[in-house]
């Protein structure tokens, strides 16, 4: 499989010119070149306030592979997500889904931003198929965010309801 991806990625003048170290290879070889830029400029890194009641936190772990994704969202009195910061332990593809992310739901609603899937992450990133957990990883975190924001948002329904009783 190597072989096949270096013959596909690198001339056999390539190795005479120059030679790649590991990370060099891999980066020039089996990522996409928008995996490659969300990595090394990675969008929107940090935390929020994970207390504030417009801050949704979404935590999301896969146990096969290792990577952990840490997504938050701010989420304005309209509805529309304003902010997203996120942290990943994982590998390229899986912190280029969570920039990624971060950058395709600012400006949108929750609604809407619930309907962002893996496949649309995977195919803008063009993920192959064994990198395809990254995109699944990113789009459980956005639904765990949002579901932490809706029950931040319910949770203070029920104290309003209750100070007017």
């Amino acid at each position: 499989m190597a072989g096949t991806v270096a013959n596909k990625c690198l001339s056999p003048l390539g190795f005479l010119t120059r030679r790649l170290s590991a990370p060099e290879f891999i980066t020039q070889c089996c990522y996409h070149k928008k995996v490659v830029d969300h990595y090394e400029n990675p969008r929107n890194v940090g935390s929020l306030d994970k207390h504030s009641k417009n801050v949704g936190t979404g935590l999301v772990g896969a146990p096969a592979c290792g990577d952990v994704m840490k997504l938050q969202i701010e989420v304005d009195e309209q509805g529309k997500i304003v902010n997203a910061r996120f942290k990943t332990f994982g590998c390229g593809s899986a912190i280029a889904s969570s920039s990624l992310v971060t950058e395709w739901v600012k400006g949108k609603s929750v609604d809407e931003a619930l309907m962002i899937r893996n496949t649309d992450i995977a195919k803008e990133l063009s993920l192959p198929p064994v990198k395809l957990h990254c995109s699944m990883l990113a789009e459980d975190a956005i639904k765990a965010a949002l579901a932490d924001y809706r029950l931040k948002q319910q949770d203070d329904q029920q104290e309003a309801a209750r100070a007017n009783i």
